[in-house]
């Protein structure tokens, strides 16, 4: 783990990058004053508050600014009021200099923003989704500026997704690549390499024990374990000179959300890698937005970068029905579904393609092709968590995010998801609704310390029966 003095030292070397770009510190404090409160956002995704963030904020300054000092509570009740990211107004004035003078100094900027984002959420050795996808809109709001006020291309930032290592606090723990150590690596340079090849790809078996620790799921682990025994058995077959029937490793993930089916594909896609299907095994997860255009001949092209981003990995498709809608007629997610099917012919041999989604929706999803249906011959059922497993998410994210239930709170906890999971309906989000509780739970924990006078260390751990919200 860095310590506060290498954090500081990161920070004053990739700033150096973007002041030495605009010609002088003088943004130095605004500069500074921005990525507290991004921080402060992203800490507001990815986990507690802890002395070790405490000292880490306060390091991140700039050399001819003053130290800030944060107190523990203070930072704790930022993090939790924190709302929405705004694009600073300084960010603004440097994109509408850039098209003034053809210049990319904001293009510099959001570079080193998304180094120093990734660097500070892979300190703990862990990017989370949610960390990475708080990172990814950020810059994302940001190279809408420049793009919009005509900013010329320059190199592009980091793409933050790559280094996921878990899916967000919860039981499930996800495998990306190339992990948290290395965007820990990468995001120190002061200019991005993301070209570095992953020297440290996780093993089967390490694979294997992330899956089995996954809460629930005992059929898609079942259904994975016989893939995976169909792939070595044809591999030796291969090898001992037999016939190798065709077989297709694209899948169809049928389940309400929050039942883990990114987890999982995330987790296949490594194991594809560690099994010698596939060359990267990265993960490219898209929807009907990014896939489909308003205008002709747009969908094409869209899909056909996107399959090109997916190559040698596994490309992800959520809500893939949405591509098919009834009495669509001529609408062009039904192009996008042509450019799939012979994206994944072209590629066959280092592309995998699973398409997620409610399991009647997706039915009637492969139905609606045939080309589809002769793609797509194994289907996975990810089946609701139960009141135990829900209970059993709860508490990973408890232990993950440092606090403890009192006995009080954890008998409240129970009954809740117990009743949650015996009266859901279509809206019932599995795993999502149990975060939202624990999220809500947080908030009014913070708002019932702020008022103590000298909160310890257990007041601040501890989650009360008072803290736990009614659904």
């Amino acid at each position: 783990m860095l310590s506060a003095a290498q954090m500081h030292k990161i920070y004053l070397n990739n700033t150096e990058v973007f002041y030495k770009a605009a010609g002088g510190d003088y943004l130095a404090a605004e500069v500074d004053e921005f990525f507290r409160s991004t921080i402060i956002g992203l800490w507001a995704r990815g986990g507690g508050v802890n002395e070790y963030k405490v000292s880490l904020i306060n390091e991140i300054y700039s050399g001819n600014q003053p130290k800030p000092k944060y107190l523990y509570w203070e930072l704790m009740s930022a993090v939790c009021s924190y709302t929405l990211f705004q694009v600073p107004e300084f960010y603004k004035g440097l994109a509408a200099a850039d098209r003034l003078n053809r210049t990319t100094v904001s293009r510099v900027f959001l570079r080193v923003f998304t180094n120093i984002l990734l660097t500070v959420a892979a300190v703990d050795e862990d990017v989370s989704m949610a960390e990475a996808e708080f990172i990814t809109a950020c810059s994302d709001a940001l190279e809408s500026v420049c793009d919009r006020s005509g900013v010329p291309p320059a190199k592009r930032p980091l793409n933050a997704m790559e280094y996921v290592t878990s899916p967000g606090p919860g039981p499930s723990a996800g495998i990306n690549r190339p992990g948290a150590a290395s965007a820990q690596a990468e995001a120190r340079d002061s200019e991005p390499a993301s070209d570095k090849k992953d020297e440290a790809s996780p093993s089967l078996e390490e694979l294997m024990a992330q899956l089995d620790e996954l809460v629930g799921l005992n059929k898609v682990k079942a259904d994975v374990r016989s893939l995976i025994n169909l792939i070595k058995v044809r591999k030796l077959r291969t090898e001992h000179g037999l016939a190798v029937p065709p077989m297709s490793l694209h899948m169809v993930f049928m389940g309400n959300p929050g039942t883990g089916k990114t987890t999982v594909a995330r987790l296949l896609a490594q194991i594809y890698k560690a099994l010698g299907v596939l060359s990267k095994g990265h993960l490219v997860e898209v929807d009907r937005s990014q896939l489909v255009a308003g205008y002709v001949g747009q969908t094409a092209i869209k899909t056909a970068e996107v399959l090109e981003k997916a190559k040698g990995g596994v490309l992800f498709i959520d809500e893939a029905y949405s591509l098919t809608p009834e009495n669509s007629g001529s609408d062009f997610g039904r192009e996008a579904v042509e450019i799939l099917l012979k994206g994944m012919e072209d590629n066959r041999e280092d592309l995998v393609v699973i398409v997620a989604g409610y399991e009647n929706l997706m039915k009637n999803f492969i139905s609606s092709n045939p080309g589809l249906e002769s793609r797509f011959s194994k289907y996975f059922l990810f089946e609701d968590y139960d009141g135990e497993q829900l209970y059993s998410i709860f508490l990973s994210m408890c232990k993950k995010n440092e606090y403890i239930l009192s006995p009080e709170a954890a008998e409240k906890v129970k009954k809740l998801l117990n009743r949650l999971y015996e009266q859901r309906d279509e809206n019932f989000g599995n795993a999502r609704d149990v975060r939202n509780l624990f999220e809500r739970a947080v908030s009014r924990q913070s708002d019932r310390i702020a008022c103590l006078e000298n909160p310890s260390k257990e007041d601040l751990m501890t989650l009360k029966e008072e803290d736990i919200p009614e659904l």
